[in-house]
């Protein structure tokens, strides 16, 4: 197994006051770390996740989603003080009832494209339980290109972006290799095999984002199993992060990316078992209605 980080201890309890009866109203048992984290992928359906695993009674989230704890360098670059996590768990919401067992979790969605975050979760809790999102690759990156757009992050147009996104993201761990890297991050295979140098299969559920959008009930149900909570009533859903299309994706876009991943999706395809032909050779889907 991987060698720990130098300077980086798993968290105890001794290291917060943060107890179990503080998140989930069950006194004299202390928090030892997160039970799970979901990681990723960007724009794949993450913030619609976190908006159902809020409504679940026996999870705990942070104040706010995405903590970017495990992806940020300046935390890393001395002993981690894994108080600057688990402060965010300090006011547990007010619909959270007294519950015999209970789970306290985060979402980052960046931690799968991060590459050093999966060993520095490892190095946290070796038996976390991640849940990964994956989207098509060619959807994804033009999502992702549109909310740099909405947001006025970038000036180029998306087939000079992505011919351009080389040179942008050549400085590793850096503010532009995270907002530009629209093919980079739909490279999932490489990613997971980085998560699974780490964790057994048995601790990653990955979900193919397209399952959840259109067999959301479903696919919500395998996720509270996996992690080990009972199912969510039917809850009703609603629009969450839906950022306006500036434009549809034209076919020369289209085609340019799926001539870059296509064997990359296939290489997926053996990875997991999925099939991912709704993939291939097509993108520029409207706005999800599971949310990015």
């Amino acid at each position: 197994m991987p060698r720990e980080l130098e300077g980086t201890q798993p968290w105890t309890s001794s290291q917060s006051g943060i107890t179990i009866g503080h998140v989930f109203g069950i006194k004299g048992r202390q928090i030892e770390r997160l039970d799970f984290i979901v990681a990723g992928a960007q724009k794949s359906g993450t913030t619609a996740l976190h908006y159902f695993l809020r409504k679940h009674p026996q999870i705990a989230l942070p104040e706010r989603q995405e903590l970017h704890f495990f992806d940020d360098e300046e935390i890393f670059s001395r002993p981690v003080d894994y108080q600057l996590l688990h402060r965010h768990f300090r006011k547990p919401p007010v619909r959270l009832l007294p519950v015999r067992l209970g789970l306290a979790g985060e979402v980052t969605p960046s931690y799968l494209y991060w590459k050093p975050a999966m060993e520095r979760i490892w190095n946290y809790n070796r038996q976390i339980k991640l849940v990964i999102l994956l989207r098509n690759p060619i959807d994804r990156a033009f999502a992702h290109w549109n909310m740099q757009r909405f947001k006025d992050r970038e000036p180029l147009d998306f087939l000079t972006a992505l011919k351009e996104e080389p040179r942008r993201i050549a400085q590793p761990l850096t503010i532009e290799s995270r907002r530009f890297a629209y093919v980079d991050r739909g490279f999932y295979s490489r990613q997971l095999e980085r998560v699974f140098k780490f964790f057994p299969r048995e601790q990653v559920h990955v979900v193919k984002f397209e399952n959840f959008r259109d067999r959301k009930q479903e696919t919500l149900d395998g996720i509270f199993k996996f992690l080990g909570v009972k199912s969510l009533p039917r809850v009703r859903d609603k629009d969450r992060n839906v950022v306006p299309y500036e434009r549809t994706m034209t076919p020369e876009e289209q085609k340019y990316l799926s001539e870059v991943f296509s064997p990359e999706i296939t290489k997926l395809e053996q990875m997991l078992g999925w099939d991912c032909s709704d993939w291939k050779g097509r993108g520029g889907s409207p706005e999800p209605p599971a949310g990015d």
